[in-house]
């Protein structure tokens, strides 16, 4: 009976034995194998058998990115000036054997690099330039990392500056600076907007003396105009009239001659367009000594028109 309980916990040893040996690494995720103290092989995504008592699993590593904030550090500009700095480092390990056996503490050996590397480069930078270089420290800082780390099988991927703390004093001159140029440059808007309303003021003021002249000029070329067809219809109404008179004149003769009228007929219409000449009007009227001369006039005159009235 002894003996069937010893042989069943042996069993159970046994068994217990054969399921530590077998492992199963997850996805993104590498396992370092070694054999009595040596390192073996490393292990991926899948199951695995170690031999017992020989092999251990030395190190499980991640192979996911990693993201890691450090501390802020002290550094000093090329102008004396001392500021904080926190950085912010992406890395990826690509070979577990050498982040396994390469260094005893990548993380913090990342970070010793980090503010070492950071001091550096800030000591050749002014206050000015390290405010608005971050992106070209950025970069030195990841090329300078990445060779560095690569011998612990190390990637880094990306690295930021996520605060820069200048001393206090010096964040009060940066603030009244920045005001300073608020200012300024509030005062040079405001130019600017007066320089315009003054500008677009004097195009109106221009426009209007312009479209005033148009319109008086407009004006004047209408009376003229108007003054034009006035004198125009003046004289057509003195030609018409000039015209009617000529005719009633003319009728007046044809009227005589086909009357056949004397020569005491003549000598009267001659008086009588005396008369007419005088109407009250002419102050002087010279009157023919002789009427004779007058009506003899008139006959020869009158011969005249029969004459062509004949020949017609």
């Amino acid at each position: 009976m002894f003996g069937f309980l010893v042989l069943i916990i042996i069993l159970i040893i046994v068994l217990f034995v054969l399921i530590s040996c077998v492992k199963i690494v997850p996805q993104a995720h590498a396992y370092v194998l070694e054999r009595l103290g040596g390192y073996k092989e490393t292990w991926s995504v899948g199951i695995h058998f170690k031999m017992p008592i020989l092999d251990r699993v030395a190190r499980r590593v991640s192979l996911k990115e990693q993201v890691v904030d450090f501390e802020p550090q002290a550094v000093i500009t090329k102008d004396n000036v001392t500021m904080q700095i926190d950085t912010v480092v992406f890395f990826q390990i690509t070979d577990p054997k050498k982040y396994a056996y390469g260094v005893e503490n990548p993380i913090a050996a990342i970070e010793n690099l980090t503010a070492t590397t950071l001091r550096n480069i800030i000591g050749d930078l002014e206050l000015d330039e390290t405010l608005t270089s971050r992106e070209t420290i950025n970069t030195k800082m990841r090329t300078i990392l990445d060779i560095a780390t690569d011998e612990w099988g190390i990637k880094v991927n990306r690295v930021e500056l996520k605060n820069i703390m200048p001393p206090k004093a010096i964040q009060d001159a940066m603030e009244k600076q920045m005001k300073a140029e608020r200012e300024r440059r509030e005062a040079i808007l405001r130019a600017e907007g007066e320089k315009k309303s003054t500008i677009l003021v004097a195009e109106g003021e221009k426009e209007s003396v312009i479209l005033e002249a148009e319109a008086a000029k407009q004006a004047a070329i209408l009376k003229a105009e108007a003054e034009k067809q006035k004198r125009i219809k003046e004289a057509e109404g003195q030609a018409e009239a000039i015209r009617t008179v000529q005719k009633a004149t003319a009728e007046g003769i044809e009227f005589i001659k086909a009357a056949g009228a004397d020569e005491a007929v003549l000598t009267l219409k001659s008086l009588e367009a005396f008369a007419k000449a005088a109407d009250g009007k002419a102050t002087k009227i010279i009157i023919p000594s002789d009427l004779q001369g007058i009506a003899g006039l008139t006959k020869t005159i009158s011969e005249v028109a029969r004459t062509e009235k004949a020949e017609e």
